[in-house]
């Protein structure tokens, strides 16, 4: 539907917002290419002052006329304070709802695209088909069949391990949703070479995909001015939640094999199982919990390199954070920066589930001749090639676009 400009109009829908969402809402909008945004919680600008201190951090940089609310799911969800399996229903219960409440008024709305994300789109998707409105899907974390499979591997690996593995649980339904809305898309977009392939060679061959990584914060030098050298010890810091899905179980088995090297680890994450557990399967650590993106910037000053051994992500945003700080990256295949890796230079790329390899590639950090601060320059340059303005331009071109490519399909 165009506009008296002659824009064509986009509708967005996420329930919580997040970086991504933000960044391609500011784009849309400075296009003139926004028709509304639709969520749970969230303000723009022109709101009255109680209102935005209400709700900090659901700011947009859009109009508020622009943002279509719906409350009562997502303050259900923030005020529960119970089991963290039922705090995975309200968030899917969120979604749900939104999904519905898009579809139900989606033949009012004057758009051309619906851009919605995975476990939210499949009841407005449908919608959109019936009455002409194409559907642009961003999948920002592996396909699920390909996360059930390697998760499902992990259990065997580790059986200690396998109630930290969320994703292994989650309800038939949920899936068959996930299924149908991949399906009803008419572009894909992913933000790594590990989703694209996570992604079925049937689907690939029939809807455009792009890879679309994601933008790096911008940090200015005196906030990461970092360690002036490595002390002789390196200190390594794992950050995310405690689970085998980020690799945690291998960087501990990592660490029993350097126990005699000059390296500590230091975890920042939500916990999955009480601390207890993680104590028994390696002792020492220092721990840090959740915070926010300023104090995790501060604490990244503080260590050496970051070490991620995920088994299963779809970009993960605290790779470019890291490297953005100017901290070098441990990282494998399935974290989705392996793009973000020059050897030897912004870090290593080890392959899933070898903890060998991982302890292998902190030695040779250990024993690296770069110097910390050409090394940190280095890796500060390499985050600045990945900005947020051009992942958001990227999206809306792709969909704009009347003869977007098939992605090579060769596997």
């Amino acid at each position: 539907m165009l506009d008296n400009f002659g824009a064509r109009k986009f509708l967005v829908s996420h329930p919580t917002g997040n970086t991504f969402v933000r960044a391609l809402l500011e784009e849309l909008q400075r296009k003139n290419n926004l028709a509304q945004f639709f969520t749970t919680i969230g303000f723009g600008e022109g709101i009255n002052s109680f209102s935005s201190k209400v709700a900090e951090t659901r700011k947009y940089k859009i109009p508020d006329c622009k943002i279509s609310r719906q409350w009562f799911p997502e303050l259900t969800r923030l005020a529960y304070n119970g089991k963290q399996e039922i705090r995975r229903r309200l968030t899917d219960w969120a979604y749900y709802s939104l999904d519905q409440k898009v579809g139900g008024v989606l033949a009012e709305q004057k758009i051309d695209f619906l851009h919605a994300y995975e476990d939210g789109a499949a009841i407005s998707f449908k919608k959109a088909k019936e009455i002409g409105i194409q559907c642009s899907y961003e999948l920002p974390i592996a396909h699920w069949a390909k996360v059930r499979v390697l998760l499902e591997q992990e259990s065997q690996r580790y059986p200690e391990w396998e109630p930290t593995l969320e994703s292994t649980r989650e309800p038939e339904e949920k899936l068959i949703r996930k299924e149908e809305e991949i399906h009803l898309a008419d572009r894909i977009t992913c933000p790594s070479q590990f989703v694209l392939q996570s992604i079925p060679k049937k689907i690939r061959e029939k809807i455009p995909c792009l890879v679309n990584p994601f933008g790096s914060p911008i940090i200015n030098k005196i906030q990461c001015e970092g360690k002036k050298n490595l002390n002789l010890k390196i200190k390594l810091l794992f950050v995310g939640s405690m689970s085998q899905r980020k690799g945690l179980a291998d960087l501990f088995e990592a660490m029993k094999i350097l126990k005699d090297e000059p390296v500590s680890l230091s975890i920042l994450g939500r916990p999955s199982m009480p601390m207890d557990f993680y104590r028994k399967k390696l002792p020492v650590f220092d721990y840090y919990q959740p915070c926010s993106n300023q104090k995790v910037r501060t604490i990244m000053q503080n260590h050496d390199a970051l070490v991620l051994p995920s088994i299963i992500e779809g970009r993960a945003l605290v790779q470019q954070e890291a490297l953005a700080c100017g901290l070098p990256i441990i990282i494998t295949p399935n974290s989705g920066g392996d793009d973000l890796v020059e050897n030897g230079l912004t870090g290593y790329l080890t392959p899933i589930r070898s903890p060998d390899k991982i302890a292998e590639n902190i030695l040779s950090l250990l024993e690296s001749t770069i110097s910390p601060f050409d090394r940190k320059i280095i890796c500060q340059q390499k985050a600045a090639q990945y900005s947020w303005a051009s992942y958001a331009s990227k999206i809306v071109d792709f969909n704009l676009s009347n003869n977007p490519n098939l992605v090579d399909v060769t596997d």
